[in-house]
């Protein structure tokens, strides 16, 4: 029987279409656009990706410190949306304001306000999957998410592309294309934000008493005891945190990686575009597997494979080479961020959902600080970007050996319950 997403399903689903678009500029145009204010300013190729790479993990790092905290207080009644939609409205104004910016140090301060916002507003979103849905379709809707983000955001991507690259056909300069360009974005974003916002409704909360703050933070410490409780959760989220690391650090350095290398800018952006293309099909490929083969082994697989492609990027150095890695990355991309979402909302309290989620934005996006300032330290300290990047294969196997003893954990709960 082919799956059918409800109306709120489809309206969650959206949000991935619209945030999208800004992963896809960060990962594409926000570092050439740098590149190009980090060589006007005398740069060098290994510093201007270390510099990226150390934004990155500051952005990071703050949304790791806040996710707790906010999530906790977004499992307040009514508070889930409100919180959301603040932090899409700093990442939304951050990404217009990124346009009219010419110092590479402003932009790179910006760049940090954008990025966190956008990453705030991930921690409330993927809390909402427990009100959007039921336990039963959480990997077919956290997968459609996913495919519908990578296609979608292909759209304004050629559009912001097409501007930029063909700035001088238009008769315009590279500053008044790339305010186009993230204003294409960001309105992008926004829209695709309207429909959830006016239809969502937090199914479960915690009620607010008297002093919400201070309760969100006792909640919060009660929760933190909890899951010392819950091995197979905190385990899993040990195995999150080092697997995880590797996916975001390639998904926000890809770009810049290719620029240091010295490749092709055009062929840079096509291939990476070609990585959407390819995830599109194979998160709903593996979204209808799911329902024949367990979560876990699929999840398995995907960590396997980015453990191959990290290793590959040793010897990465051609056009052709950084195409085949795009490739393989666009295979399993979606498929292991959708399934790991699915499968976290599946193993916590539902009325715990943004509390718990903030504590996996930790192991995500806090995980992301230390596989981007590896990449950039290494590099730096060897004088090869080869070596920083095939350096986060450790991090893929750590995190293989660990998810698989999550596993285990968890199928024993499972036996011992029935």
């Amino acid at each position: 029987m082919k799956f059918k997403l409800t109306p709120l399903e489809k309206k969650w689903v959206l949000y991935d279409v619209g945030n999208s678009a800004f992963t896809m500029m960060v990962s594409t145009i926000f570092p050439i656009y740098f590149n190009y204010l980090a060589e006007n300013a005398g740069i060098s190729d290994v510093d201007y990706l270390a510099y990226w790479g150390y934004a990155t993990s500051i952005c990071t790092l703050i949304v790791a410190i806040l996710g707790p905290t906010l999530g906790a207080i977004a499992d307040t009644k009514n508070f889930k949306k409100i919180i959301f939609s603040i932090s899409m409205g700093v990442g939304v104004f951050g990404c217009i304001l990124l346009g009219f910016l010419s110092s590479w140090i402003w932009f790179l301060g910006v760049f940090v306000l954008a990025k966190t916002g956008y990453s705030a507003s991930l921690v409330f979103y993927d809390a909402m999957l427990t009100d959007v849905t039921e336990p039963d379709r959480m990997d077919s809707v956290s997968s459609h998410g996913y495919a519908w983000g990578y296609i979608g955001s292909c759209i304004p991507f050629v559009a912001c592309l097409g501007i930029v690259l063909g700035a001088g056909s238009l008769g315009i300069s590279m500053q008044t294309s790339m305010i186009l360009a993230f204003i294409i974005t960001a309105l992008w974003w926004l829209c695709s934000s309207i429909p959830l916002l006016r239809s969502y409704r937090q199914k479960y909360f915690s009620e607010a008493g008297d002093h919400v703050v201070r309760n969100s933070f006792k909640r919060l410490g009660r929760t933190f005891v909890e899951l010392t409780k819950e091995k197979h959760i905190f385990v899993f989220l040990l195995a999150f945190f080092f697997y995880i690391d590797g996916v975001y650090t390639v998904i926000d350095m890809a770009t810049a990686y290719g620029q240091a290398l010295g490749l092709d800018s055009t062929g840079l952006l096509l291939a990476l575009l070609v990585t959407q293309i390819v995830a599109f099909p194979c998160v709903l490929i593996f979204s209808r597997l799911v329902k024949k083969v367990k979560p876990e082994t699929i999840i398995t697989i995907c960590i396997a494979a980015y453990f191959c492609i990290a290793v590959y990027a040793y010897w990465l150095d051609t056009q052709f080479d950084f195409w085949l890695l795009a490739v393989m990355v666009g295979m399993f991309q979606g498929t292991i961020q959708a399934l790991s979402r699915s499968y976290f909302a599946k193993i916590i309290p539902a009325k715990k959902s943004g509390e718990f989620f903030g504590i996996y934005d930790i192991c995500g996006k806090g995980a992301s600080v230390i596989g981007t300032a590896l990449v950039s330290v290494l590099s730096q300290v060897t004088g090869s970007i080869n070596i920083g990047v095939s350096a986060l294969s450790v991090m893929f196997l750590i995190g293989l050996v660990l998810f698989r003893y999550s596993a285990k954990l968890n199928s024993n709960r499972k036996k011992t319950k029935v």
